[in-house]
């Protein structure tokens, strides 16, 4: 099992999730290269574990205090919709997917409402959650903070979706992928190299992480370790090119995306919401709720190709042309690899 503590950056001073096997770490925000303490200095390790449980557990409203290793397995979620209102960037829908899920993870799989946390920028709207990068960052480490065995957790965000140019060498396209706060155009985007350090790779034995990412260049974004190839109808490598670690501590990470790293997702809007991610996986779970991951896969794909193919475009010439352009293909990625069409879909 890897051990994972949180070290400070002594360049920007962000905190981040680092494997005690290593011995230097970059930061992904400033690309400073930090040493990582050994395990022959258990006292400085013992620090930044206490400052890390101090930072991740303060000042998150609406959500009771977490007791690490309670022995009680519990429900939690980050729910993020970003409609980007007066920007240029706006988008239609998002705010409403949230609800939507909301009411999903409470009415089909008994998710406490308190342990759901929603980052909106619907107004009038606590601060606090709005979801700009930091409130987003805050609350992915709320996520998994004092997760135990038989935990089951969710990250969901709908929103803007991009790429950067990768600087550590670690993808396989040379790009890393990205989500895009409120604020991103100040802040800055949040990597997929971030996302995994801090709701993946801590996740212990019997923690089951679930993340739906209903944004362009998705794909990857939580930089899992397969991917599965619905042309090849099997399980891909994603390890990086560098070698470095993807995976989890022991736990499970799966991870629904709305289309490849190289494509968009359809325009909603263009299509009355019936071509997004999140739409068809609430309607075919709520048709079938015993659903495998390969059925709830198939039947969202094609739900999406069908509102495509429905514009009413009747010219085979244009048909094929809008096929190209808005071709989006729903993306499954796992830490471990498993069959699809026997594992039933479950949060």
């Amino acid at each position: 099992m890897v051990e994972t503590i949180i070290i400070k950056c002594s360049s920007c001073q962000h905190h981040l999730w680092v494997s005690t096997s290593w011995k230097t770490s970059r930061c992904l925000y400033c690309k400073h290269v930090n040493l990582v303490p050994s395990n022959e200095q258990p006292g400085r390790t013992f620090q930044i574990r206490d400052l890390s449980a101090k930072l991740i557990s303060k000042n998150i409203p609406g959500i009771p205090d977490v007791q690490r290793n309670s022995g009680i397995s519990r429900k939690r979620a980050v729910l993020c919709g970003v409609s980007y209102d007066k920007t240029k960037y706006r988008l239609k829908g998002t705010i409403s997917d949230v609800k939507n899920v909301k009411n999903l993870l409470i009415n089909n799989f008994r998710f406490p409402i308190e342990c759901i946390r929603e980052l909106t920028d619907e107004e009038p709207q606590d601060p606090k959650l709005v979801p700009t990068r930091i409130n987003i960052e805050k609350a992915l480490q709320w996520l998994v903070e004092g997760c135990c065995p038989g935990d089951s957790l969710v990250f969901y965000f709908a929103g803007h979706g991009s790429q950067e140019t990768d600087m550590d060498r670690d993808e396989i396209d040379g790009l890393d992928e990205t989500i895009c706060p409120l604020d991103f155009e100040d802040r800055g985007m949040i990597l997929d190299d971030y996302i995994n350090s801090v709701i993946v790779r801590p996740l212990m034995a019997g923690v089951t992480l679930h993340a739906i990412i209903d944004a362009c260049h998705s794909a990857t974004v939580l930089d899992l370790q397969h991917m599965y190839s619905a042309k090849e109808k099997r399980w891909v490598d994603n390890n990086p090119p560098s070698g470095a670690y993807r995976g989890t501590s022991g736990g499970l990470a799966i991870c629904i995306s709305a289309c490849r790293d190289d494509q968009r997702v359809v325009d909603s809007s263009a299509l009355n919401g019936k071509a997004t991610l999140t739409h068809n996986l609430i309607q075919e779970i709520n048709k079938n709720p015993r659903l495998t991951y390969g059925a709830l896969i198939t039947s969202v794909q094609n739900k999406i190709d069908g509102a495509i193919e429905a514009r009413g475009v009747k010219t085979w010439f244009i048909r094929k042309f809008l096929r190209a352009a808005f071709s989006q293909e729903v993306q499954l990625s796992s830490s471990e690899k498993f069959d699809i069409h026997q594992k039933e879909f479950n949060l």
